[in-house]
């Protein structure tokens, strides 16, 4: 979509006309601050995914086990835009960073949605998971302010893969609600169908989400 059609997603433009009002010391600044935010993502995702897989496979948990390997497809997100700011020139990468969280979106997508059918249609139900409830609880305070920080500085960049990635960060939040409300409510009552009900939900969006990143639309 052109800038002169004057409806943007987001409130954001990447488009050279937009990037060039952003002045050369600001737009640094935030490149460093995309920088620093998605190595603060990289990071707790890489502990987050080794805690979930492996208080997963203790509690026989498909739930968790696929919330540790979101993590892992984040990582893979968060990692293609520190491979586009790492250059001296992050537009002329944007457009293969978007494809590879697009894949990451999609993948995570099939992921869920094969795990949730599992659990709905003969899984092993999950035991309870002090650690993994503790997990999702941690992550629904962490996720939101790296997302709202790097959406916020991808906008004011014109960066449609920061914009895109702190999507990806901002599905992981709503992953972890529904891991949280998955797990409290299979401890508590037994419900070890909600988990995957919900889950299938959150695949639909990352589907959408996908698309978007693969057509460029997070910023335009």
């Amino acid at each position: 979509m052109s800038v002169e059609s004057g409806s943007c997603a987001d409130d954001c433009c990447a488009t050279t006309s937009t990037r060039s009002i952003v002045d050369p010391d600001r737009r640094a600044l935030l490149s460093r601050r995309v920088r620093l935010l998605v190595a603060a993502t990289i990071t707790y995702n890489v502990v987050e995914a080794v805690v979930a897989i492996s208080a997963g496979t203790v509690a026989s948990s498909t739930a968790l086990i696929g919330f540790g390997l979101d993590s892992v497809i984040e990582v893979a997100s968060a990692t293609a835009v520190a491979w586009q700011f790492s250059g001296k020139d992050p537009e002329a990468r944007e457009r293969t960073a978007l494809k590879v969280i697009a894949v990451s979106f999609f993948a995570l997508a099939a992921y869920v949605t094969v795990e949730s059918v599992r659990t709905l249609f003969g899984a092993d139900p999950a035991g309870h998971s002090t650690v993994g409830i503790a997990l999702a609880a941690i992550s629904l305070l962490v996720m939101p302010f790296l997302s709202h920080a790097q959406r916020r500085a991808g906008r004011e960049l014109g960066s449609a893969s920061a914009v895109a990635d702190s999507k990806q960060t901002l599905l992981c939040t709503y992953l972890s609600g529904v891991l949280l409300v998955g797990l409290l409510l299979n401890s508590l009552f037994g419900w070890y169908w909600a988990d995957p009900l919900v889950a299938l939900v959150i695949a639909a969006v990352a589907i959408k989400e996908g698309r978007e990143a693969w057509r460029g639309e997070h910023c335009c």
